[in-house]
């Protein structure tokens, strides 16, 4: 591809891309921005521009390895959720913009001006504890995970955006809480189902396949949480669950049936029933 210009560039890596990306020019942006170690505007600003050599050679690089597929976010080490910046790495899911109704309706629930214990249960890069840590200084965060991998990466990105307040556990899902009295849970578990082709497709297929798929019918984490999170929180403490779109009847049917109380589905932007929540009454 060199030498020719960040325009022409452009083009030609957007026709590249366009059979694999739904996205395929902001793909490119995202990609020569970060080969040149500059803004998308520059992109812009300066479309006549020819990149050195090492920046073209960084580029093509990184422009085989997504027309094979591979995410973005691994190929840069990176990912911003919800105004932070944060290393990822193929250990961890990729956290997605879609997770972040988890976090406004935590943050609906968890007072601003009280120290309460919340837990993020299987944090992967750590996202929703550290935007619940940003909002809520106050609280106490625990962020558990089974992977050891995975928390070394979210403990990484912990110390770097300076949140000390989160402690990290390894551990399943609610064992990792013993002796806790929690106000609030929340996870963004597994939960496709086992035969469900999406695991196959496209970024899906690069994340690990432990975070993402969870037995036949994709409920055995989400069953497991729902059943064990009544021995760790506080009477009247709040268990939110994020989901698939179509489980939007399943999951609030499971937490009403272990006895929560006060259950509602809430939908992300598309009108896609994504978040399940209950509240613990005993």
């Amino acid at each position: 591809m060199y030498p020719t210009s960040l325009r022409t560039l452009l083009d030609e890596a957007t026709r590249c891309l366009a059979a694999v990306s739904d996205t395929p020019r902001l793909d490119a942006e995202v990609l020569l921005a970060a080969a040149l170690q500059r803004p998308r505007s520059y992109l812009f600003t300066w479309p006549e521009r020819v990149p050195e050599p090492a920046q073209a050679a960084r580029f093509a690089a990184w422009l085989e390895r997504r027309r094979q597929g591979e995410p973005i976010a691994y190929l840069l080490g990176q990912r911003e959720f919800w105004s932070l910046e944060l290393r990822v790495t193929p250990d961890t899911l990729i956290p997605r913009p879609e997770t972040e109704l988890l976090v406004e309706l935590a943050l609906d629930r968890l007072p601003a001006d009280q120290a309460l214990t919340v837990a993020d249960l299987g944090t992967g890069s750590g996202a929703i504890a550290l935007a619940l840590a940003r909002e809520r200084p106050r609280a106490r965060l625990i962020a558990t995970d089974r992977s050891a991998a995975a928390l070394a990466v979210a403990r990484d990105n912990a110390q770097r955006l300076g949140m000390a307040q989160i402690e990290f556990r390894q551990g399943d899902w609610c064992a990792a809480l013993a002796g806790e009295r929690c106000a609030l849970i929340a996870a963004n578990p597994p939960y496709l189902a086992a035969a469900d082709p999406h695991a196959q497709r496209g970024d899906l297929r690069f994340e690990p396949r432990q975070a993402l798929v969870a037995g036949p019918d994709g409920l055995e984490a989400l069953r497991v949480i729902i059943a064990t999170a009544p021995d760790v929180l506080t009477s009247g403490g709040w268990l939110l669950l994020e989901h698939g779109y179509d489980q939007g009847e399943a999951v609030p049917a499971l937490l009403r049936e272990r006895g929560f109380v006060a259950v509602g589905q809430h939908r992300d932007g598309a009108g896609l029933s994504r978040v399940s929540s209950g509240r613990w009454s005993a």
